[in-house]
Order: C-alpha cells, then structure tokens, then sequence
C-alpha cells in the first residue's frame, strides 16, 4: 500500500459529495471540507503554528470536533483530549505534549483554558458558524500569535495524531501515529467494510478517542462516505437520532450496543424504516450473545473487529461473509501472528498476539523501555506486542483470552476473565458482566465477578455461582459475585477490569 497523508485521502473525492453533518444542520460537503482545511492551514501558519507543532484540540463531540481534527491533522500534529479532564489533568497531557496550542470552543473558560494559560500555550478560539454548513468553523487567537510559520505541508512521515495510553496501572505512554499509519489504517477499516460514498456513519463514539476519530471520521472520509456527527452516547436519543441522520452503519463499544439493545424493542419502528447494512463493534470483546442478539434486533451483519491505538485502531475484523461470535475475526490491514509472551519469537498455539504492518506506530515517544519490551525484529520485520492473549483458529480467525495482565492466576492456574464472562451472560437474568481479579491470602488472586441484572429479573450471588459452578471447572467458577446497578466504566465506555477490586473495596485479601 502506497504511503499517503490525510489531505490525499481527502483529494479525490467529489466537492459536492456530502461529508459531515449534524443535527438541524446543512451538510458540509468534501469541496466545503477541502476549502475549510486550506483557510484552517493558512491560519495555523499565520498565528506561528508550524507542520511539526502539536496543537491539542479540547471540544465536545460534534461536527466541529470532527472537522478541526480532519483540517488540522492536515497541517499540524493533533493532539486530541477528553474534554472532561479537571486542571491538573490538562496541566499533565499538555506538558507532557509538550504542545504549541490549543484549540478550544469560543466560550469555553474552564478548567482546559486555565491549564493552557499557566504553560503559555497559544490560545486558539473555535467560531462556529450557525448558519453555516455542519462543521464549518473559523479561528481566533487569544493575544499576540508571534512570528508566522513556514508555509510547509505534512509528509507521510510525520506525526498527525498523538494519543496516550490508558495508563491503567502505570504512566500513560504517548502514542505518536504518522500520517501514513491513519492513513493506512483509514483505507484498512474502509476495505474490511466495504464503503461506498453512499454509506453513511452514525458517530456515537467519542472523537478524543482512536475508534471514533479513525473507524468512523477517517475510514468515512476516505471513502468518500459521510459521518453524520451526535453530541456523543445517549441510548435515550439513539433511535431518534438514527431516524433523523438515515444511515447505513454505526459503530460502538459492546456496552453502547448493550444499551441500545434495551431500548430497541420500543423503536422497533425506526429500525424497519432505517435498515442498517450493518453494525460495527470494537475496542473491547463483543460477548457472542450480544451480537447474536444484535443481528436478530436489526437484521444484519455484526462486524466485530479488534483494534487498538497503538494500531492506529483496527487490526482484525470478521468478514461480512462469515461473522464468527467469540472471535475478533481476519487480520484486516495488518500482519497478525502468535509470539511467545516472554521470548522474542514467534509461535503456534496460544500465546501474545503481535501486528507489523503500515498502520503501527513507530514507537513511543521518549520511552526506550516500553519500545524494548513491546517491539522486537523476527522474520525479518519489526513485531509490535499487543498485551493480548489468544489464538488464530483454522480458518485464521483470531480469538482473544483476555489481557494478558488481565488473566487471573489464581494459585497458578491461569483463568481467562473473558471465558467467565461468556458462561455467566448465558444466566437468564443476567444483563452484563465483568470478571476480575481480587486479592487472596494464600492464591494471590481469586476469581471475581460483578453483574448488572435484566430489568425485573432476580438472582442472587448463590444462584449465579451455581449456574457457573454447573458449566465450568471449580477453579474459574467465581468465589465472589457483586450484583449491581451499574458497572463502573471508563471515559470510553468500556468496562475497566483494572482497578475494579479496588473500586468495589475487595482490596483487602479476606
């Protein structure tokens, strides 16, 4: 695959095609998107943001979010954050960024402003235009801008999205992503789900995150499809919003689709009058009875695919001509094997999933220890570690175990959080649910698991661990099962197994 940069992913397309829209908006077509990253690019250098400058954007989802990352990652380095963030999280990314500028909302003067000001950074004003196309937006600085920058463009080579790590459990890692790795990426999502310009996205994910800003706004762009932008998740306007922007795909995290679901039986009007070609599901496991309940709610394919941001998002996806429920389906962009979890070697069998390919990250930045641990050479090509741990089947489909820090050793037999998950979902009155790892005295972990129960149904800790207890060996049967409201879940909406003993206070070993 040739080597490209977001402004020629852009390029080829029809200027009266439709790219972006929102609600109660005209669409901002390709020619109005192409015009709007010219004028953004001739501002940049104007208030002395140059082609290698980090500008961090900080908006709430919308089409302005989705176009000020499109126009400035063709002129500059983006550097995306959750606008939820309080002060002194800004203070430590936008240091850490060591970014140039922020782009902010015209009237935002919260906490994202405060940090920006206390590191000097160049405070950049985004105007939206209400009468204007979806997106459109123009910028202002906040005081003097300094000297102009060098009128250069982006190469292929350059960085044009920086995002961190979750940081879990240590110091977030920088993730620098050139514009051939989105690029590369944008065209790899585009060709596993075959867009056309007719295709339409609804974007439900949030756009600080690499499954929004790439499966759904990039992969689109490129192919010359629309995204129609929402102001982020909410299952009570879901099924209004899908009536209203028509499309043909959505794409979202398992516990999105899950709310979805509950909420479908009472649109099931919208859902004949708005038949989707498909829908997509990413960034966590999909369990195999959500999606075989999602493909009977709307009557098509389930496309689950695996990405990650070090990958630039998407690096396998099931096929439309064969949807395998429990597996994360082909490598779909780029080359994906097996390795041994310690050695730097390749393997058969079950062990640490590794990708190399066109969309991987380079490295992290100014983190020679991580890139020792998770990048090594074999066959002659540079292997990047996922943390993943699974197998490709005979039909070269992979299936994930878990998180390879996420496996539970209980006494040294190791027990896979997804495997528990997948017995426990079959439990009628069981809605959701997420196995994780609590301390032990004498076993150092014990099996754990917290569930969310369907509405009107009833169960207790003593008739779930029966169920389990009938369907799976002794030693993954959870000792310890929390019945809840809800589940506790990260800025993304994925549920977070790290840190969820600590959260419940099962810290103390019993």
């Amino acid at each position: 695959m040739a080597q490209h940069t977001l402004k020629e992913l852009l390029a080829a397309h029809p200027k009266d095609a439709p790219a972006i829209g929102a609600p109660g908006k005209s669409w901002l077509s390709y020619g109005g998107l192409r015009a709007l990253s010219e004028e953004i690019r001739t501002d940049l250098r104007r208030f002395g943001v140059g082609r290698s400058d980090r500008v961090a954007i900080v908006l709430p989802n919308g089409p302005e979010m989705a176009t000020a990352f499109a126009c400035v990652a063709q002129a500059a380095t983006t550097a995306p954050l959750n606008p939820a963030y309080r002060e002194d999280e800004f203070a430590f990314y936008l240091e850490d960024l060591k970014a140039k500028a922020i782009l902010l909302a015209e009237d935002e003067d919260g906490p994202a402003l405060a940090a920006a000001k206390a590191q000097g950074l160049l405070v950049l004003r985004v105007v939206a235009q209400s009468d204007a196309p979806a997106g459109s937006f123009s910028l202002r600085a906040d005081g003097d801008t300094g000297t102009e920058a060098a009128a250069e463009e982006p190469q292929a080579d350059d960085v044009a999205l920086i995002l961190h790590t979750s940081g879990t459990t240590s110091r977030p890692k920088i993730v620098p992503l050139l514009q051939s790795n989105v690029a590369a990426s944008a065209q790899n999502i585009g060709a596993s789900l075959g867009l056309k310009s007719d295709d339409r996205c609804l974007n439900v994910m949030p756009l600080f995150h690499i499954h929004g800003l790439v499966a759904a706004v990039s992969a689109s762009l490129a192919a010359g499809a629309s995204i129609w932008c929402s102001p982020g998740f909410n299952a009570l306007s879901f099924f209004s919003w899908m009536k209203e922007a028509r499309p043909t795909w959505y794409t979202a995290v398992p516990t999105m689709h899950q709310a979805i679901l509950s909420r479908a039986g009472r649109n099931a009007e919208t859902i004949k009058e708005v038949p989707l070609r498909f829908l997509r599901s990413s960034s966590a496991s999909l369990p195999a009875q959500v999606m075989a309940q999602l493909h009977e709610t709307f009557g098509a394919p389930v496309i689950e695919a695996y990405g990650m941001t070090e990958a630039a998002h998407q690096m396998c996806c099931n096929p439309f001509e064969t949807q395998k429920p429990g597996s994360v389906g082909l490598p779909a962009g780029p080359e994906v094997r097996i390795a041994d979890e310690s050695e730097n070697v390749l393997k058969d069998g079950t062990g640490e999933v590794v990708i190399s390919g066109a969309n991987v990250t380079p490295g992290y930045e100014g983190n020679p220890e991580a890139n020792e641990k998770n990048f090594f050479e074999a066959e002659g090509k540079r292997w990047f570690r996922t943390g993943d741990q699974g197998a490709l089947d005979e039909d070269g489909f992979l299936h994930l175990t878990g998180r390879l820090k996420e496996i539970i050793n209980r006494g040294g037999e190791k027990v896979s959080p997804l495997e528990v998950d997948g017995v426990l979902l079959d439990h009628p009155a069981i809605d959701t649910v997420v196995t994780f790892a609590m301390p032990h005295p004498k076993l150092g972990e014990e099996v754990a698991a917290a569930v969310v129960l369907k509405e009107g149904a009833e169960a207790t800790e003593k008739d779930i661990r029966a169920f389990a207890a009938e369907r799976m060996a002794d030693f993954k049967v959870p000792r310890k099962v929390i019945i809840m409201d809800e589940i506790p879940k990260g800025a993304t909406g994925k549920m977070q197994r790290i840190g969820l003993a600590e959260k419940l206070g099962l810290t103390e070993p019993a």
